[in-house]
């Protein structure tokens, strides 16, 4: 009898690429159990069984108890007993269970990092015995490429990566005990000081996260403006302009700039010095998963969620390498060249490509940060077939950046004449571009500050053609956006590449922060200015990155799980102590921001009968259908009023329709795309013609 072999996947499209690339005849054989795929491949004189499981299907849950805090009890349970969403996840395990039982080896091969072997590990305890885990073996790969699964299944070590599942297991069990009893604080508070319930929660990173985004929030309403201005200038050689800079960027005082301009109106200046300076820009390194997201959100403003979801679907098309990484570095062991030929079969990148493999050697740029599990994120040279329009330009965004870490450095000659107007300082500047480099590979996503000088000699006399001083004022600090906040949190280390993009989304789902400029609600500065006065260390940025480093230490095999999770129960026990001594005035600050915040997610826009009230949505208590109405009818001023879907979100806008005035609302339902809605149903937009098509 041929020898059985169970291999445990993350996701069914790695489980099809798995079985495509262990297979001996490329064609393995494809069965369901309960609903659940699996493969059956033929390999060396043995089946391997190879099963996917759907992400985690094991969670923490309560041991026991009320829904109260303090808990520490609990226990790993399958992940259906707890979202009533992945009632799927019962038929894979079962299936998994079932397929389990006639095999002699067992191998995980998830996705080699923290999250994937920590699947892994628990079908591995949990369903197919706890004797599993002690023989079962370890692929470890970072393409889905046929090469790289077959290299990783000949070179397995002989057993699991125990330290990284430690540090997996410690991280879920910390992160679970900091948010189930801070968030029930949180709640409770409220709901036990006035009897209003709310959802409340917060969370060992939520909470640092949040406070970053308060403190910058208040720079920005403490910022007092201050005047200042700026000399702008402008000469004429031959048919061109060219634009002086004044020695000093800003003026303090209107007087002063007015007496500057006044002497150098209509007058000549004369090129006192000239400097020439040659520059190198070398190119920059190949992207970690941080630096994708935020390369991806300021050049393609797509936000670190829609590029993560992006890049994981090129991975599992085998199109670049697994992309939840720390590392900007590229080892020896990767075949650049190799890579290379496959890109140059691209229309796109032939030339390019072609030209690297013109080079006697391939050395890339090399960052500094590094992970011990993967590479940088790179493509791996396979031909994409097709895909969506966020996932071609994720991939373009990450083969250029490849490409071009491996090219020269960019070389400028730039130019400083120094001009002097009536006993004033001014710089005429340039910068011509020598040899371009590394710019030639990455040039859709480079600005290129580039003006070039006309020949100046020293002596020569420039006519100003215009000059004045136009008044600015001090900007405040700009608030954060996804690509700031997450490279923020990377510098301060709290957080994983894993979990940062979700914090912020879960900050957003709570209304505690809103916008693509992310501002802090009035319910979350409430929430962190009430924690600050009675229990601070909830949002202590050090105490976050001391158990970062901590969860570190497990998976480099310097500290063992249950002695941090240990450590971290010690140090939660008197943060919930004072919580529980305070909750009543705790309760009683966050439900004044609760309902303020509520009173103002309300208010859709500003009233077009009175001029005066706002428009806001009002539910009826007789018949429970919602409406529209003016803020002003409880002072009998105003009566009107406007009805509404009774489905869906309704999201203000901040626009008033231009044809009748009335508020325009988004309407969110959940499955399709919202709805945009002027509220007056006899608004001139929505009348027909004698021919029966919108005016």
């Amino acid at each position: 009898m041929r020898e059985r072999t169970l291999v445990i996947c993350e996701k069914p499209t790695a489980a099809r690429r798995i079985a495509q690339a262990l297979d001996e005849s490329g064609t393995p054989e494809e069965r369901q159990l309960k609903g659940a795929p699996y493969f059956l491949a033929r390999r060396q004189g043995g089946v391997l069984v190879i099963v996917s499981a759907l992400g985690h299907l094991f969670s923490i849950a309560q041991d026991g108890g009320t829904w109260s805090y303090p808990v520490y009890n609990y226990k790993w349970v399958p992940i259906h007993e707890t979202d009533r969403k992945a009632s799927r996840t019962r038929d894979f395990i079962e299936a998994i269970g079932a397929l389990s039982r006639d095999v002699e080896r067992y191998v995980s091969a998830c996705d080699y990092d923290m999250e994937g072997s920590l699947i892994a590990y628990m079908i591995l305890l949990h369903v197919c015995g706890g004797e599993s885990v002690s023989t079962a073996r370890r692929m470890r790969y970072s393409t889905l490429t046929p090469e790289d699964i077959v290299k990783a299944w000949e070179t397995m070590p002989p057993s699991l990566d125990l330290p990284l599942i430690d540090a997996g297991r410690s991280r879920h069990e910390i992160d679970w005990l900091f948010g189930i009893n801070l968030s029930r604080a949180l709640t409770l508070s409220v709901k036990n000081s006035t009897g209003f319930y709310k959802t409340l929660s917060m969370g060992r990173v939520q909470g640092p996260t949040l406070g970053f985004i308060k403190e910058r929030e208040i720079e920005i309403r403490a910022f007092v403006p201050t005047p200042y201005w700026v000399i702008k200038a402008e000469i004429r050689i031959g048919r061109k302009r060219y634009r002086l800079e004044y020695s000093r960027p800003r003026i303090d005082t209107a007087k002063e700039a007015d007496e500057i301009v006044r002497a150098c109106q209509g007058k000549k200046g004369t090129v006192s010095s000239i400097e020439e300076r040659r520059r190198e820009q070398p190119p920059w390194p190949p992207f970690s998963l941080g630096d994708l997201q935020r390369e991806a959100y300021y050049k393609l403003r797509y936000s670190p969620r829609t590029t993560l979801r992006a890049a994981e679907e090129l991975y599992l098309k085998a199109l670049i390498s697994y992309p939840r990484t720390s590392s900007q570095r590229l080892p020896p062991s990767i075949d650049l060249r190799g890579i290379l030929r496959g890109l140059r079969k691209s229309r796109d990148y032939a030339e390019l490509a072609e030209a690297l493999l013109f080079q006697p050697s391939l050395r890339p740029r090399q960052g500094k940060r590094d992970d011990p599990t993967h590479p940088a994120v790179h493509p791996t040279g396979r031909m994409p077939s097709s895909l969506g329009r966020v996932e071609a330009r994720v991939y373009d965004l990450i083969c250029r950046r490849f490409m071009a870490s491996m090219a020269g450095p960019s070389r400028w000659l730039d130019v400083d004449a120094n001009v002097d107007v009536e006993g004033h300082r001014f710089h005429l500047k340039g910068s011509t571009i020598i040899e371009r480099g590394w710019i030639a590979f990455y040039e859709p996503y480079v600005k290129k500050r580039e003006g070039e000088l006309p020949p100046l000699k020293e002596g020569q006399t420039l006519p100003i053609s215009r000059i004045d001083a136009p008044r600015n004022v001090t900007k405040p600090p700009a608030r954060f956006n996804p690509g700031s906040l997450l490279g923020l949190m990377e510098r301060e280390n709290i957080g994983t590449k894993a979990t940062r993009t979700d914090v912020m989304e879960t900050l957003v789902k709570r209304g505690y922060v809103r916008g693509g400029r992310l501002e802090v609600t009035d319910l979350g500065l409430s929430i962190v200015e009430t924690l600050e006065t009675y229990c601070p260390e909830i949002l202590s940025v050090a105490l976050t990155r001391e158990m970062e480093e901590d969860l570190e230490a497990i998976q480099a095999g310097d500290a063992l799980g249950e002695a941090v999770v240990r450590k971290a129960v010690d140090a939660l026990r008197p943060i919930l102590a004072e919580f529980k001594s305070v909750e009543g005035e705790i309760g009683l600050e966050l439900d004044k921001a609760i309902r303020s915040e509520a009173v103002r997610a309300s208010i859709l826009g500003p009233c077009p009968g009175c001029g005066t009230g706002e428009i806001r949505l009002i539910e009826s208590r007789r018949t429970g259908k919602r409406f529209a109405g003016c803020t002003n009818y409880r002072n009998g001023s105003c009566e009107k009023s406007y009805p509404l879907p009774q489905r869906g979100r309704i999201k203000a806008t901040g626009r008033s329709c231009p044809a009748c005035g009335a508020p325009v609302v988004n309407v969110v339902r959940r499955g399709r795309r919202p709805w945009t809605l002027c509220l007056d149903p006899d608004c001139p937009t929505k009348r027909r013609n004698e021919d029966g098509e919108k005016m």
